[in-house]
């Protein structure tokens, strides 16, 4: 073998582990993307809460809750929208920003029923379906708050 065909094979086999080693981290990778990222970010994550928190304003069911309703009317919505963002885009792996209150103790003076948190995951999934959240990323915010359930709902009703 001349010396220029085993520096050529000796690149291209070079090349070739590089190539599968690349692969293989790209593929590594991909498999340890956080919610967070899939979901599109910060910014991504934002708009969807923001979509969000303007439906469950307007919620009927939720409006009826007289504890709900009272604090609505001491909670400045654009706060409140920015304490979601913080939390959600924490919860799903992304920076630790949330500096609010536990989940419990955010939600135990609101009685929650189980009725009123369907309306809200319902008013979610359709904000997740407006911008075309994929179906996977939207099953793992569905979990993520299903997770925190026993947090939320304090009210038997």
């Amino acid at each position: 073998m001349t010396p220029q065909r085993f520096t050529a094979l000796g690149l291209l086999v070079v090349a070739l582990v590089f190539s599968s080693q690349t692969l293989s981290s790209k593929a590594l990778w991909a498999a340890e993307e956080s919610l967070y990222e899939r979901l599109g970010g910060t910014y991504a994550i934002a708009v969807v809460i923001d979509d969000f928190m303007n439906r469950i304003v307007g919620n009927g069911t939720l409006n009826a809750n007289p504890d709900i309703d009272a604090a609505r009317k001491t909670v400045p919505l654009p706060g409140l929208k920015f304490q979601v963002i913080a939390f959600t885009v924490q919860a799903a792996g992304g920076p630790k920003i949330y500096a609010g209150r536990a989940m419990k103790e955010s939600h135990a003076h609101l009685n929650i029923s189980a009725r009123e948190r369907d309306a809200m995951l319902a008013d979610l999934r359709a904000s997740l379906y407006r911008y075309n959240v994929p179906d996977r990323e939207q099953k793992d915010v569905i979990d993520l708050v299903n997770s925190i359930k026993g947090e939320i709902v304090t009210a038997s009703n």
